[in-house]
Order: structure tokens, then sequence, then C-alpha cells
């Protein structure tokens, strides 16, 4: 990264494109508590995350950020109910069953919880790590390349679910991706290259 600044309004849905190697990718992952910056700040909810220990970032991250990768990341072991609920649990924390039943419902997986990734397409599987995202009812949902491992079908499937958590529950939305057409569907576009941000243009207001 040199010199990105910028920052995003709650609610709002904003798309990363550039190239390959551009930065997206680490951008991401800074924002998401995964990588620490070598210098700058990062704030999320009135917190410099990067000022907390890393405990204390496990926990904001757990319960702040919901992160969606384009593998999925699911635990093989654990059924779609365990993997949805697996950050909750993790934190010691039951989940909220009107919250739980309103995500599966949504994503279309309430005949599927006791199923295993293995025994799920890669639609199902994505679905399920938005619901894993959502459960601790994030401020921020951050999903890299979310549909690259998908059919068009199924694609057009998880941004429009994507879409709907991000207006219905005013959930702050980041997608990377090299997909046009999911591009121009965002309020807004940032354009990466060689670390930087070259071009920050509102779609829709």
């Amino acid at each position: 990264m040199d010199h990105v600044s910028f920052s995003v309004n709650k609610g709002e849905f904003i798309a990363v494109v550039g190239p390959s190697g551009s930065g997206k990718s680490t951008l991401l992952h800074i924002l998401g508590g995964v990588d620490r910056p070598t210098e700058g700040k990062v704030f999320i909810e009135n917190t410099d995350i990067y000022a907390l220990d890393e405990t204390n970032l496990a926990i904001f991250r757990r319960r702040q950020i919901g992160l969606i990768y384009q593998f999925y990341n699911l635990i093989p072991v654990l059924n779609v109910q365990e993997n949805i609920t697996l950050p909750m649990l993790l934190d010691g924390r039951k989940p909220d069953r009107e919250q739980f039943e309103k995500i599966i419902h949504t994503l279309g997986l309430s005949d599927r919880l006791d199923y295993l990734p293995n025994q799920l397409s890669g639609g199902q599987q994505q679905r399920v790590s938005i619901g894993r995202a959502l459960i601790s009812n994030p401020a921020l949902m951050l999903a890299d390349e979310p549909t690259g491992n998908l059919d068009s079908k199924s694609s057009r499937e998880i941004i429009e679910l994507m879409k709907i958590f991000n207006k219905r529950l005013n959930q702050t939305l980041i997608i990377i991706t090299h997909d046009e057409r999911i591009a121009l569907q965002a309020d807004r576009v940032m354009t990466m290259e060689d670390g930087k941000i070259i071009n920050d243009e509102v779609i829709r207001s």
C-alpha cells in the first residue's frame, strides 16, 4: 500500500477493482485485521484496530468484521449450522436464534443445516460462508472475489444475497472483484494500481 487513505459510510457498498498485483487483497486483509500495516491507522466503528493487542484484535475481528473468501474456508467436519455459528461459539457467546433463522431463511439453507460442506454445491458453500460472516452482525463485511469460484448463475445469486444484507441490515460491504458487472452494482467503485487508489467514483448515492 502506498499512502492509501479513504473513508466509508455505514451501509455503503464499495467495489474495489484493479489488475492482479495492484494491492486489492492486501488492502482487504489490512481492513480485516489480518495483515498488520507497517504504518498508518485503520478505524472501524471509531476503534483504531491496530492499537489493539493480538487477543483483543482477534475478538474485535470476530465480532465486527465478516470475511468472505473465494474458496469458502469452511470447516469440513462441521455441518452447515456449526460452520455458520462457529464465530459465536469461538467467542463463548450463544447465537441469537432469531438472527440465525433470518439468515438461513434468506440464504435458502433451512433444509441443509445437517449437511457437511462436501455435500453442498459451490454456491451453497458460499452461502454458508456468508452466513458465517453475518452471524455476529458485524459492522463491516469484506469479500475477496466471492464469486470467482462459481458459475454465472450462482455468482448472480450470491451478489444478490449480499446486496440484500447490505440494504436490509445496513451492512457496510466492500467487495474485491475482477467482474465489471459486479462492480457496477456497487454504490462506489475504487480502482487500484501499484498499491495506490487511482480512482474513486460514486456510481449511485
